[in-house]
C-alpha cells in the first residue's frame, strides 16, 4: 500500500500516542462509574476532575465552568438551545452568521420553527464579520449572539473580543464555536469575554466523541439532554471517562506546544501554497490570509471540478476535502464559499488542504506536485 499523505486535519486528527497512553487504563483497569461513591468510582471521578482542570487551564477558565459533552455538535446545541430556552422570557431574538458550522446553523433553524427569530450576519469577501455589522442587528429582545472563532472551511479568524464586547454591552449572551481554534491558536475566555465556548477533542489529536462547553459562572442554561445530575445537571448520563481523560491529555499537550505547532504548520501550509501557486495560474486563496488558522489553505481552481480533483488525489494517495467534513457526500456546494461571494462553479472548484504536526516537507512537496499535475490534467480534458 502506498504511503498516503493526510491533508484533512480540519476534519479530524489522529490520536496522539501520549493521549492514547493516558486513556488506556480507563478502559479496563480504572473502569469505575465516576458517579459512584466507592473506591473505583472515586478513582474515575479523580481522573474526570483532572481533565476538567486541564481543559480549564488551556482556555483560561475555572474548572467549575467546564462541562463535558460528546463533541462540538452537542456543545453548540447545549449552548444555543440551552441559552435560548433559559432566556426565552426575556426575548426570542438570536444573532449568528451565515458562515457558521451546521451544528450552529441547523440549531438556529430549528429554533426558528419554535418561535425564535434569527438574524444571520454576512461576512466580507475574506470571511470576516465586522464588529460594526453587529450593532444594527441587535434588538431589545436579542438574548444571544453566536459567532465562530475560526471558520472550518477557509480558516478566517474572527474579532471575537470586539464582537463579545458589543453583544454583552447590549445585554446579550455571547457564544463562540471554537472547535477549529482550540489547540491551533491562543484561546482565552477571560481575554475575549465570551460567556459560552464550544470545543472538540478530535480536532487537536484527542479522541472522537469527546467535547466540552465552557459556561461562564452565572450563565443560565436549560439542559438539552435530561437525565441524572452529572455535569451540574446540565448534561445527564454516565461520564465517558476514557474519552474525557483523552480530551484533557490532548488539550494539555496542545497548549504546551501551541506556539511551536502553529509555526510548524504555518510553514508547511505556506510552502504548500507557494509550490502550487508558483506553477499554476487561475487559483485564488480564500479567507483572510493575514488572519487565518495556521494550518488552513482553501484554494479555488478555475475550470477544475473539485470533486473530480478530490477523487483523483485520493487514488494518488492524498486525503483532502472540498470543505466541511460534515457536508461530505452532499450535493450542495459550500454555504461558506457562497457567503464570501464565490459562484456555484467557483465553489465546486474549491479544495481545502489542512496540514498537521504529522506532515513532513517531503509530503508537502509530493502533494503539491500531485495537486498541480492532476488539476492541469482535468483542465486539459475539457479543453480549457
Amino acid at each position: 500500500m502506498m504511503n498516503r499523505i493526510y491533508l484533512d486535519h480540519a476534519a479530524t486528527t489522529p490520536v496522539s500516542p501520549r493521549v492514547l497512553e493516558a486513556m488506556l487504563p480507563f478502559f479496563c483497569e480504572c473502569w469505575g462509574n465516576a458517579s459512584a461513591v466507592y473506591a473505583t468510582g472515586r478513582e474515575a471521578r479523580k481522573a474526570v476532575e483532572n481533565a476538567r482542570k486541564q481543559t480549564a487551564q488551556a482556555i483560561g477558565a475555572q474548572p467549575q465552568e467546564i462541562l463535558f459533552t460528546s463533541g462540538g455538535t452537542e456543545s453548540d446545541n447545549l449552548a444555543i438551545r440551552g441559552a435560548a430556552n433559559a432566556l426565552r422570557h426575556k426575548g426570542r431574538h438570536i444573532i449568528t452568521t451565515a458562515i457558521e458550522h451546521h451544528a450552529v446553523l441547523n440549531t438556529c433553524k430549528t429554533l426558528e420553527k419554535e418561535g425564535f427569530e434569527v438574524t444571520y450576519l454576512q461576512p466580507d469577501p475574506t470571511g470576516r464579520i465586522a464588529p460594526e455589522s453587529l450593532v444594527p442587528a441587535l434588538r431589545e429582545d436579542t438574548i444571544l449572539v453566536s459567532v465562530m472563532t475560526a471558520n472550518n472551511e477557509i480558516g478566517t479568524l474572527q474579532p471575537i473580543r470586539e464582537l463579545a464586547e458589543t453583544a454583552k454591552a447590549h445585554g446579550a449572551l455571547f457564544h463562540t464555536d471554537a472547535v477549529q481554534a482550540v489547540g491551533a491558536v491562543p484561546v482565552d475566555v477571560e481575554e475575549t469575554g465570551v460567556d459560552l465556548l464550544s470545543l472538540s477533542a478530535h480536532k487537536f489529536y484527542g479522541p472522537k466523541g469527546a467535547g466540552a462547553l465552557y459556561v461562564r459562572r452565572g450563565t443560565r442554561l436549560d439542559p438539552v439532554l435530561t437525565g441524572g445530575k452529572q455535569e451540574r445537571g446540565l448534561r445527564g448520563g454516565t461520564e465517558n471517562v476514557p474519552a474525557i481523560v483523552g480530551l484533557g491529555a490532548a488539550i494539555g499537550e496542545a497548549a504546551a506546544n501551541l506556539g511551536k505547532n502553529a509555526d510548524m504548520t504555518a510553514a508547511l501550509r505556506d510552502e504548500l501554497e507557494r509550490r502550487i501557486l508558483s506553477r499554476m495560474k487561475g487559483i485564488r486563496v480564500n479567507g483572510l490570509t493575514g488572519g487565518r488558522l495556521p494550518n488552513n489553505s482553501s484554494l479555488t481552481f478555475e475550470n477544475v471540478d473539485g470533486e473530480a480533483l478530490l477523487l483523483r488525489l485520493d487514488l494518488a494517495g492524498v486525503a483532502a476535502s472540498a470543505g466541511s467534513a460534515c457536508t461530505s457526500g452532499s450535493l450542495e456546494s459550500s454555504h461558506v464559499l457562497h457567503a464570501i461571494g464565490l459562484s456555484e462553479a467557483e465553489a465546486r472548484g474549491t479544495l481545502r488542504l489542512t496540514v498537521g504536526t504529522d506532515n513532513t516537507r517531503e509530503e508537502i512537496a509530493r502533494a503539491a506536485d500531485l495537486v498541480v499535475s492532476l488539476a492541469e490534467e482535468l483542465r486539459s480534458m475539457f479543453g480549457r
